[in-house]
């Protein structure tokens, strides 16, 4: 594992472990220096960061690095004043995390992408950009509906270009970042900063566009950061549940930039490519599944990829729960409990209020009311994925149900639930217990 690459999937296992705050303040303003056989010297910009490091992460840093490489390694600090100049024959191997590259999940790669009649002309033109991006299909555009492997084809072409080219400047924001960013930057009255960050990049990849709709402001940024950027033949990559053009109150000029590369439409999954997935999903997950098995399960869920795999995950572990092993019989059972709903709930919407609501320990009214609390976010969010994912209900209805919140605000948190539902196991594992609880 070259160091760039090692780094980043430090700082990938990192921060889970430490939480958004911890590594904000630490982790991302530290640098890998150097390495040999088995030390490591990171490098911070103050002492008072190095003495932290030092002191209260020393063990847990160590004890990620010797996970990564499989042995054991020491760990060393030191203090660098200027660690925005970063240079090669110093000895140094990384510029800054947050001036040059985004954190790319290492999962995501071109290599584990299953391809298929749905997505082969997209899978050919992210291979085409890895070797030669900026040249040609720019911007890629890339869209269809939730699940079907848009961000995961994204990633794999910033992880392609990274490992041909490891200080390759990329930033991959979801667009809800980005808007952000730009939100902050006014507030704070440091635009020049959010144009350095953004205008700087090599390659950038925006997933969900879509929600740029109605966002007048950010429009206006994003579209002079598009010219720059491909004025410079930077390679820009982006994803949307619909094509531009079925985006409403998105600027026509951003209708026409974003039309002006290569727009492909990835469909759902086929049968075989369902098959093809789940068998990779289990090597993955390091589980032999018969083929009669995989075919049974595929034919069950004629759904997207991520609720493909989320299916496979809950079966498996339930099985496990229940001490069975992974049979055909025993799958097959399952797969009838879970019949007549979609995905093995017939609940109605006023009992996946009350669930959520004992799950989380909340009063339903604050569940449905205007408060904007942090602990009644994420409750929320996973309330409008299962009411929309298991109940198959509408975003207007999910609206009008949870306090008559405009759609829009239910796609967002629909879809966010969506986007790391499969990356963050926390996350899954409240879902799978919430449904446990919905299916008895």
């Amino acid at each position: 594992m070259d160091n760039l690459r090692l780094w980043h999937k430090f700082l990938e296992t990192i921060k889970l472990q430490v939480g958004p705050d911890n590594f904000k303040a630490y982790f991302l303003k530290t640098l890998l220096k150097s390495s040999s056989e088995n030390l490591l010297v990171l490098s911070s910009p103050s002492a008072f960061i190095k003495e932290n490091l030092d002191q209260r992460f020393k063990v847990i840093i160590a004890q990620t690095f010797e996970k990564l490489l499989g042995k054991p390694i020491n760990v060393e600090f030191i203090v660098k004043e200027a660690n925005a100049e970063v240079k090669e024959e110093e000895g140094d191997f990384f510029q800054p995390i947050q001036a040059t590259v985004s954190i790319l999940n290492p999962k995501y790669t071109l290599s584990n992408y299953v391809v298929g009649p749905s997505n082969n002309v997209a899978y050919a033109a992210a291979q085409a950009i890895v070797q030669n991006p900026g040249t040609s299909y720019n911007p890629l555009f890339i869209y269809g509906g939730t699940g079907v492997g848009k961000t995961h084809l994204m990633l794999g072409i910033g992880n392609g270009i990274l490992d041909k080219k490891p200080h390759a400047k990329i930033i991959y924001v979801p667009s809800e970042k980005f808007m952000n960013d730009y939100v902050e930057a006014i507030q704070t009255r440091k635009m020049g900063d959010l144009r350095a960050k953004y205008r700087s990049a090599g390659i950038l990849l925006v997933d969900d566009i879509q929600f740029f709709s109605g966002r007048e402001g950010t429009q206006e940024e994003f579209f002079h950061t598009f010219n720059e950027l491909i004025g410079k033949n930077c390679q820009i990559v982006l994803t949307s549940d619909r094509s531009p053009h079925e985006i409403e109150k998105l600027e026509d000029r951003l209708k026409s930039r974003f039309a002006g590369g290569l727009m492909i439409d990835i469909q759902a999954p086929d049968f075989d490519t369902r098959v093809a997935i789940l068998s990779s999903k289990c090597s993955e997950h390091k589980v032999n599944l018969p083929e009669e098995t995989l075919k049974m399960l595929a034919a069950s869920f004629e759904t997207n990829i991520r609720e493909l795999e989320g299916q496979l995950v809950g079966i498996l572990q339930l099985l496990q729960v229940q001490n069975l092993p992974p049979t055909p019989e025993n799958i097959s059972k399952h797969l009838q409990k879970k019949a007549p709903g979609q995905n093995g709930i017939k609940a109605e919407p006023k009992k996946v209020l009350e669930t959520v609501c004992q799950y989380f320990s909340l009063n339903q009214r604050d569940l449905v009311g205007a408060r904007r609390q942090k602990e009644l976010v994420l409750p929320r969010h996973i309330t409008m994925f299962i009411l929309s994912e298991y109940l198959n209900l509408t975003v207007e209805k999910i609206g009008q149900l949870l306090g008559k919140r405009d759609h829009t605000t239910v796609m967002h948190g629909r879809d966010k639930i969506k986007r790391i539902c499969n990356t963050d196991r926390e996350v899954q594992r409240m879902l799978i217990e919430i449904k446990q609880r919905l299916m008895n």
